[in-house]
């Protein structure tokens, strides 16, 4: 395969893995809060909800930077910077949807 000076590739960049799996984390975000509100009618109300929303917006920025990487790959410089802050808000929301799962785990939220 024929790569030109200056354009990386879009399958051996980090952002082409990012932008689908960070879909698939609002997809477990949403259901999460889904089941959350299921749950709120029998249990009460808890704030597991709201932060799995703040998550599912992490992953969202995540998504979208990693986008924008893989849309100006022809700028190599630009490409590389947007890809690591996607790289490090991704990472973010790994760290906030655990943090949640572990405190609802443990009835803290």
């Amino acid at each position: 395969m024929f790569k030109r000076l200056g354009i990386r590739a879009r399958d051996d960049s980090l952002a082409s893995h990012i932008l689908p799996i960070s879909g698939t984390m609002i997809g477990v975000c949403t259901t999460l809060i889904g089941l959350v509100k299921l749950a709120e009618a029998k249990h009460g109300p808890s704030h597991v909800d709201e932060y799995a929303a703040i998550a599912a917006v992490t992953f969202l920025a995540s998504a979208l930077t990693s986008y924008l990487s893989i849309r100006w790959s022809n700028h190599a410089g630009l490409s590389v910077w947007i890809e690591q802050i996607a790289d490090m808000i991704f990472f973010c929301g790994l760290v906030g949807i655990t943090l949640v799962a572990t405190l609802f785990a443990y009835e803290v939220i």
